[in-house]
């Protein structure tokens, strides 16, 4: 389900008029899909961490952050919420996903944390590498963007830059810390954390969708 990258900027601008046509009682959505390559700049980002692009394109990007890579294997996870009916803050926001990430990846065996100063999920046993990234925006009380978690993709595009702003940073994946596994199985492993994390009613457990999930709300 997860083997058919979609471009980034069409995902980027229906994830703005899914937020701007929003209403009062519009269900939250999770979207899981994968990207064709690109690096993505967002608002903080400085074009001095983009080293060498090469072939892969760069992409604006309203979340906050820096520049990043995202490419086929890389399980991104939008969520789509209204902040206000949550009742939580961005940085409350945030450590929601990150606890929902840690706790998936412990059910695969793997050990991760957060970072109170670089926000995203790390990987101690592998030197401290980053294996999931985090970007957000709100706008008109609702966010949008979400988390990337590497699962499967290929590592180098990252050396072309200085991911999320910090030089020489190592990246991690899921499959060399803890063998082949779907993306899709991924995905419908971690949506029901983020439900939890973010006290979002359990979602339906049909197959995760390429294109917008079923609605959470």
């Amino acid at each position: 389900m997860l083997d058919a990258p979609l471009a980034y900027e069409p995902v980027w601008r229906d994830m703005q008029a899914f937020t701007d046509a929003a209403g009062a009682d519009t269900p939250d959505e999770f979207w899981f899909l994968a990207h064709e390559p690109v690096f993505t700049q967002g608002t903080n980002g400085r074009p001095e961490h983009v080293l060498a692009p090469g072939d892969i394109p760069i992409a604006p990007s309203d979340r906050g952050g820096q520049v990043t890579y995202h490419g086929p294997g890389q399980l991104m996870g939008y969520v789509l919420a209204d902040v206000r009916r949550l009742g939580m803050g961005i940085r409350s926001l945030v450590e929601g996903l990150e606890l929902a990430v840690i706790e998936t990846l412990d059910g695969y065996g793997i050990m991760a944390r957060a970072r109170r100063d670089a926000p995203g999920v790390y990987v101690p046993a592998a030197g401290d590498a980053k294996i999931a990234s985090l970007g957000l925006r709100v706008r008109r009380g609702r966010c949008y963007h979400g988390l990337a978690l590497n699962v499967d993709l290929d590592l180098e595009p990252f050396t072309r830059i200085n991911p999320c702003g910090y030089q020489g940073l190592a990246m991690a994946r899921i499959v060399d810390l803890a063998g082949p596994i779907a993306m899709d199985q991924v995905a419908a492993d971690l949506a029901p954390a983020i439900c939890r994390r973010l006290g979002l009613p359990r979602p339906p457990l049909p197959e995760p969708r390429l294109a917008p999930a079923p609605a959470m709300g």
